[in-house]
């Protein structure tokens, strides 16, 4: 497609590179903000560059943060003792908005897949046995989609670490085998939280 303006095609080039995004939905939404006020473009254009250019990672559980520590890890409300283990950040925004937990969490960065070239080494593992060592945690809970890749993840953990004096449980399957777990509904994905199941080498 022509464009009459290069600042509109560039535009339109990169903001069909978003997912799910074609070039005529680009097209329609750089329409869009031709039509507002100036300074609402400005304001979309600030909020990403500061979207990839301030946040940050936890480093207590590599959760999304604007500073060091998240606002959950700095919680002292919550559990210290109770960990939930969740592939994304995603994961943790759906438990989250369930309320019916009130432990803290570490993001792994995804899941063993070695269809799509995916180890152990490459994701956040090692960040478990350190919180194991702090001596804190009684509790792991496995928080993982109910897929082959999620399954493998938890049984590799677990074998990893079953020597140390915590409790492994897994989320109960109100969450249908195969589901990721950021679109499973608040209720069922609180239930699962609330009714976990302890977690042994036959799943």
């Amino acid at each position: 497609m022509d464009y009459p303006s290069k600042v509109l095609s560039k535009a339109v080039e990169e903001i069909s590179g978003l997912p799910g995004i074609g070039k005529k939905s680009a097209l329609r939404l750089a329409l869009h903000l031709l039509r507002q006020p100036a300074s609402q473009g400005i304001s979309l254009g600030t909020s990403i560059q500061n979207l990839v250019t301030e946040i940050k990672y936890c480093k207590e559980c590599h959760n999304f943060s604007d500073s060091e520590v998240c606002d959950i890890c700095s919680d002292q409300k919550r559990n210290d003792d109770l960990i939930c283990i969740v592939e994304d950040v995603r994961d943790v925004m759906a438990i989250e908005n369930t309320g019916k937990f009130r432990g803290k969490y570490l993001v792994l960065g995804g899941k063993i897949s070695p269809m799509e070239g995916i180890g152990p080494s490459q994701l956040r593992i090692g960040s478990i046995e350190k919180k194991l060592n702090n001596g804190f945690v009684k509790e792991l809970i496995f928080a993982l989609s109910a897929t082959m890749e999620g399954d493998t993840t938890a049984y590799y953990i677990y074998k990893k670490f079953k020597t140390f004096p915590v409790v492994f449980s897994s989320i109960a399957r109100g969450i249908s085998v195969g589901d990721e777990l950021e679109y499973a509904d608040e209720i069922s994905l609180g239930r699962s939280i609330t009714n976990r199941t302890v977690y042994n080498e036959a799943g």
